[in-house]
């Protein structure tokens, strides 16, 4: 033990020295005389491209971003409200459909609604008519949700947010023609979008907060 404690003072003591002296040399070090001329200092660190921003910027021409919804309940009928609309509740198209998800006159007096005008100027009650007009859709649609859904037909696989979307586009009398005869019977709106585009588009998000809803009013739905 003594022997090991010998050795560490031996090597202990050379390197004592040197650093006293480094330490107390008075000699400075001239910068000058070094240089970076001739160096390759370009260096760059590459950068990955942000598809999450880029993806953000198409979905709003204002630039108001929100967090990404994916396949749950909000992510659904903003899914759909922007392909309806872009997501504006001003909107009135060529065919006359009103607001952010579209609606046609006819089917907002079915909810409830009798004032074109009005619903067209109050997102909330936008927002309510939506919910009501697609647990009407699911209660109507409800014996094909359950003899459909999991299935295939021509390829898409049926899930409940899809019938749902189609359903707001065409109407559950069509969804039903289109599921019963297998696809057979598809249906499309005057800008020749189908019911089996529809279905395929907005598969598989969770719809389970809608309930099936016979007499569904929009202004009697809090959301």
């Amino acid at each position: 033990m003594k022997k090991n404690i010998v050795s560490y003072l031996v090597l202990a003591l050379p390197i004592c020295v040197l650093l006293y002296m480094t330490l107390s040399s008075k000699d400075t070090v001239d910068l000058s005389k070094y240089s970076t001329k001739g160096l390759e200092l370009n260096y760059t660190v590459s950068q990955e491209p942000n598809t999450q921003e880029n993806d953000l910027a198409l979905n709003d021409v204002n630039k108001l971003y929100s967090p990404y919804l994916g396949k749950s309940f909000v992510g659904f009928k903003e899914a759909l409200a922007f392909k309806e609309s872009r997501g504006d509740y001003s909107s009135v198209n060529a065919l006359g459909y009103l607001g952010k998800y579209q609606f046609g006159a006819e089917t907002l007096k079915i909810i409830g609604i009798y004032n074109p005008a009005a619903f067209l100027s109050n997102p909330a009650l936008q927002e309510r008519a939506f919910i009501a007009n697609a647990e009407r859709n699911k209660w109507i649609l409800r014996r094909d949700i359950k003899n459909f859904v999991g299935k295939k037909i021509n390829g898409v696989v049926i899930t409940e947010s899809g019938i749902l979307a189609a359903a707001h586009l065409a109407g559950p009398g069509s969804v039903k023609h289109y599921l019963r005869s297998y696809g057979v019977q598809d249906h499309e709106d005057s800008f020749g979008t189908s019911v089996q585009y529809y279905i395929k588009k907005f598969s598989g998000y969770d719809t389970s907060f809608l309930k099936p809803n016979k007499k569904a009013k929009a202004t009697s739905t809090s959301i």
